[in-house]
């Protein structure tokens, strides 16, 4: 906060607040807010759900449903100049801060939050490689359990889900499954769409355990894979290899990205290559630092991230590789073990 120049740190739904006092607030009308000033830290929190907040070092300050939450809030901070506050706090919130505040200048408390966030202790990567784990049982039962011809993405989908859950997830964040060309449009939601023979199905999906993300892609051919499918498949493999090679301590992070798009523009498909070669993860599952292009910052020990670069041939196919892995003085930590190729499934 002194770095900054900030008086003081509000904090409310989002990641940031059970990283530093353990408590999840629930995304209420109901306003729960640390403040952190340079003497105190105070959780203000409905009376209500006060009793799901074990102790920590701050006081813990229930506001009655009779009482103005913001109104407590305002008088915790003081007077500050600057106050670094949540970046998912609701506008609801922020509006009527910023009218009680009017000499208060804000910022995003990623500012303050994401230099503590951004490098993981042991025990972080210890709960990220134990979710990273889990996620590759899950890809090592696919090809047994789950038939995916003449089912639904939706139905394939739910086994997903469920089998998350079953290797030690307390919660499924999301999950993607694209077939035939649904698969070209990176982000896309299962639906109904039939699978059939001869489909690429990307399959894309993560949780949460012990508070940590999981995130892992893999790509499989329904039946035996077409010329295409192998030649595009065989691309993305060597470029995420090339960034998993790139990925060292010292190395910028847009150089990871680069390494992984020469590969893909040196094959000719570099216009299909859409998005960043990776994101940040650790209690949220996109954060800093971000693999990409013109982000000059070097990587350091402690950085997790996913590196997953990917082809998409808009009506035809799409094909993605991801891991998540931890930069290391003694090398990169590649989280997920699972098989990469291009499994054949039914």
């Amino acid at each position: 906060m002194r770095v900054h120049g900030a008086d003081c740190l509000l904090l409310s739904v989002g990641s940031d607040l059970p990283y530093l006092t353990g408590y999840t607030a629930m995304p209420l009308e109901r306003l729960t807010m640390l403040v952190v000033t340079e003497h105190d830290a105070t959780l203000v929190v409905p009376e209500l759900e006060a009793p799901r907040v074990a102790p920590g070092p701050f006081e813990i300050h229930p506001w009655r449903e009779t009482e103005h939450p913001v109104e407590i809030v305002t008088r915790l901070a003081g007077r500050p100049t600057i106050a670094a506050i949540g970046d998912q706090t609701w506008s609801l919130f922020l509006v009527q801060l910023l009218s009680r505040m009017p000499e208060t200048t804000f910022l995003p408390a990623s500012t303050v939050m994401s230099e503590l966030r951004i490098h993981k202790s042991e025990q972080e990567v210890a709960n990220l490689r134990a979710a990273g784990a889990a996620v590759d049982r899950v890809l090592s039962r696919i090809p047994r359990e789950v038939r995916f011809s003449s089912r639904t993405e939706r139905a394939v989908s739910r086994e997903v889900i469920d089998m998350t859950l079953e290797e030690g997830h307390q919660t499924a964040q999301f999950w993607i499954v694209a077939s035939g060309p649904n698969a070209a449009s990176p982000h896309h939601e299962p639906g109904d769409r039939v699978i059939e023979g001869g489909d690429v199905v990307i399959v894309d999906f993560g949780g949460k355990l012990n508070g940590y993300c999981s995130d892992v892609s893999r790509t499989f051919s329904v039946g035996e894979p077409s010329a295409k499918a192998v030649e595009v498949h065989a691309v993305v493999a060597e470029s995420q290899a090339a960034g998993r090679a790139a990925a060292t301590v010292g190395t910028p992070c847009e150089e990871v990205d680069q390494a992984c798009r020469r590969v893909i523009e040196a094959a000719g498909y570099g216009q299909n290559f859409i998005h960043r070669t990776g994101h940040g993860i650790g209690m949220d599952g996109h954060e800093e630092p971000y693999l990409v292009e013109g982000n000059s910052r070097l990587l350091e020990p402690g950085m997790a991230f996913s590196i997953e670069p990917g082809i998409y041939l808009p009506g035809e196919l799409g094909v993605r590789i991801e891991d998540i892995c931890v930069a290391g003085e003694s090398g990169l930590d590649v989280l997920n073990r699972a098989d990469r190729s291009l499994v054949v499934v039914e």
